[in-house]
């Protein structure tokens, strides 16, 4: 392709940013993920960075995920998509196609970052690498988000979220003791993933703010996920015990027993856990006289010395009788009432929060968390969780909602790369976009 076909000029126009004082509103981002690294792209983008999602002619492969807007399956209407898409524009971009390549390093000579989750050595195959791209831009960060990362035996194994938990370690730990591991509810591999790589390509910006070069990043989900296991390493190394799923029960306070953390209620569960040391003393004894003030405490949990209880030393037993007290106390009330006693006696105990109960918050309400984000194509607003932190001088928030396939290619490839739209056309016709 000629300067006139793929804008490879030095540096082709840029739109003026939507709000040049946020932190990252100078930066161009490149976003090439799927589903492993779009949480990265959209944290960068609510930090202001302009990032352009570039997806392949059909779409990113994520707007196939569900649940869908009004039940409504299409590329358009992915709440997946729209969770992880914010802050972004959308391009097409065939990158199997030469054509495509040649755009795609025109785009770079523009470009802060590159964020890609294709398998190692896939971009390279294409010859649109990091040496290569590197070669056009000596300053860019490239940030690689794979299951395994880019070496060692498995980089070349494919992997779904479920797998990246359960080759972390995390799995090993989740589920009951008698039955095979589970993970959590909702996909977190790769969102670990895709959070450790936004903080690396930050990290990779202050470098080549101070240093002037760019540099490749190298982040496995595998990694991302051991890393949230911390405290499983040091109770082996302190006490010689290898956490193992415990269902119901928290372990590692006790070396003789778990303790109940979740608990049924009136109108669903509650967090409370029986525990040693002073602040313990102080939460178990508050709960005993609330109990003993409604006549459902007997003499044996009133008589424990709570200042002096060693939890190295408590069985089973006791646990499991104390329990069975406390059991019946959190039943005959609701989670607020719960919530609201224990507030008010500094005791330690929280509700299990539904997706209802967090819609309905208090505390996210008084905080102004939940923004609405107008969709014109829809005829409505709809209602989306804010910022990831909160920043005094430089506030974030939803500037954009989730894109459409493509919505904008004319904008990008004529209005900034001087593409003629005749030469779009042809581009589309050829595959290329």
């Amino acid at each position: 392709m000629n300067d006139e076909n793929n804008g490879s000029q030095a540096r082709w126009p840029v739109v003026p940013r939507l709000n040049p004082d946020l932190p990252l509103s100078p930066y161009r981002v490149l976003d090439l993920t799927d589903e492993k690294g779009l949480l990265c792209g959209r944290m960068l983008g609510d930090l202001g960075a302009d990032v352009i999602q570039v997806e392949p002619p059909d779409g990113n492969p994520a707007r196939k995920f569900g649940p869908f807007y009004a039940d409504k399956p299409g590329p358009d209407g992915s709440l997946y998509w729209w969770a992880f898409s914010n802050n972004k524009r959308s391009i097409t971009l065939n990158l199997e196609s030469r054509q495509g390549r040649d755009i795609l390093q025109s785009l770079v000579k523009t470009a802060d970052f590159v964020i890609e989750s294709f398998a190692p050595g896939h971009m390279d195959s294409l010859g649109i690498g990091y040496a290569a791209l590197s070669g056009i831009n000596p300053g860019l960060i490239m940030t690689s988000i794979t299951p395994f990362g880019q070496t060692g035996p498995y980089s070349r194994h494919a992997a779904s979220d479920m797998v990246c938990m359960a080759m972390g370690g995390h799995m090993f730990m989740t589920g009951d003791p008698d039955r095979p591991p589970v993970r959590i509810g909702f996909p977190q591999a790769y969102l670990l993933g895709a959070s450790a790589a936004a903080a690396a390509s930050l990290v990779a910006l202050w470098h080549k703010e101070t240093a002037g070069e760019g540099q490749h990043i190298d982040v496995s989900i595998q990694e991302a996920v051991v890393l949230c296991m911390l405290g499983a390493r040091p109770a082996w190394d302190a006490n010689k015990v290898i956490w193992r799923r415990a269902g119901n029960l928290r372990v590692g306070f006790s070396l003789a027993s778990g303790q109940q953390m979740m608990w049924p209620c009136q109108d669903g569960y509650v967090t409370f856990l029986v525990f040693g040391g002073m602040t313990g003393a102080q939460t178990n004894k508050a709960l005993v006289e609330w109990m003993s003030g409604e006549g459902m405490a007997d003499d044996f949990l009133k008589s424990i010395d709570w200042a002096s209880l060693d939890m190295a030393r408590t069985t089973e037993e006791f646990h499991r009788r104390i329990e069975a007290l406390i059991g019946r106390f959190f039943l005959a009330k609701t989670k607020r009432e719960l919530y609201d006693g224990a507030i008010r006696r500094g005791i330690m105990l929280c509700p299990v929060a539904s997706v209802q109960d967090i819609l309905e918050d208090r505390q996210l309400a008084a905080r102004g968390f939940w923004q609405k984000v107008e969709h014109p194509e829809l005829g409505t607003g709809i209602t989306y969780p804010g910022a990831f932190a909160r920043l005094s001088e430089t506030p974030i928030e939803i500037r954009r909602r989730p894109p459409l396939v493509g919505e904008n290619n004319e904008e990008v490839y004529v209005g900034e790369m001087g593409i003629s739209r005749e030469n779009l056309v042809i581009l589309r016709e050829s595959g290329a976009l």
